[in-house]
């Protein structure tokens, strides 16, 4: 009876080091919290308050009359036209670079991962500058797409072409390593009761990826619209006719229109808050999907 009385303490003390030793202290965790908070409103929530704040500040007409000319509305043009064409290529990019490096084996497998990451490490501006080599007057098409009439740099294709290269490893990237997780054996065994490639995709793969592929879609999506550095080199800045909406926002800017220069800001501010909120959603539908699994 006393042998027992005197186990349940000492379990308790060695349950309570074993809890101390593991946990970290309240006043490190509360700590580590106001300062991720402290962080994210000085330099996440403050800067968007003050956005808003100056894009509205002279009232609502004249936010709507800055984001209604016609180089705004020119300018927000192009940037979906250029969206409309770099994500889509990007998600045909991504599904096959990501089908093919984590269900087969082949030589280079490395390279291709490491080129996928490459537009990480470079910074735009340089990429902008090596189409400029690539497609300029005087490099290496440049004199064959003049004899034929075709315009690259400071048109639409140049643009589209930079923003592709930026924001190629979004899709890519989100769905290596999920397909890498799941591996091939449902495929296999698709393949075996005597499905096709195409029906193995449509009715295997997809649904097994569409969380992470709308996952790597918002982010794309994203980069695509705020891509500055390079669409400045190859864009020429052509006012209403090659200015999207972040070098439409810095001319404005250097022209010390600053309220049409907020308040176009606010669009993309918008946009970057709507990107986000779908984003949070996916991420909540996929957590409770992946929760009802477990159950």
């Amino acid at each position: 009876m006393s042998s027992s009385i005197t186990a349940v303490p000492a379990e308790a003390v060695r349950s309570a080091r074993w809890r101390r030793a593991t946990e970290e202290p309240v006043w490190l965790k509360r700590s580590l919290i106001g300062l991720a908070l402290a962080f994210l409103g000085l330099f996440l929530v403050l800067p968007l308050l003050v956005v808003l704040y100056s894009a509205f500040s002279q009232g609502l007409h004249a936010w709507a009359m800055a984001v209604t000319e016609p180089d705004a509305l020119a300018a927000i043009r192009l940037t979906l036209l250029v969206v409309a064409i770099a994500v889509p290529a990007n998600l045909v990019f991504g599904v096959a670079t990501a089908w093919a490096v984590a269900k087969f084996e082949f030589r280079g497998k490395s390279v291709l991962i490491s080129i996928i990451d490459m537009p990480f490490a470079i910074s735009p501006v340089v990429v902008g500058l090596i189409f400029v080599v690539m497609f300029g007057s005087q490099g290496w098409l440049g004199p064959w797409l003049s004899a034929h009439d075709l315009k690259v740099l400071y048109a639409v294709p140049g643009i589209v072409i930079v923003v592709v290269f930026g924001t190629l490893p979004f899709i890519a990237r989100e769905l290596i390593p999920l397909m890498q997780q799941q591996g091939k054996e449902e495929e296999e065994a698709s393949l075996t009761l005597g499905a096709s490639g195409w029906k193995t995709f449509w009715y295997v793969t997809l649904p097994n990826i569409k969380w992470g592929l709308i996952y790597g879609v918002i982010l794309c999506n994203a980069r695509a619209m705020g891509e500055f550095g390079a669409v400045a080199v190859v864009s020429g800045r052509i006012r209403g006719e090659t200015n999207t909406l972040p070098l439409h926002i810095e001319v404005l800017y250097n022209e010390y229109q600053f309220t049409a220069a907020f308040a176009v800001s606010s669009l993309l501010t918008g946009l970057a808050l709507i990107t986000i909120v779908i984003k949070s959603l996916v991420e909540w539908h996929d957590e409770r999907r992946a929760r009802r699994a477990a159950h």
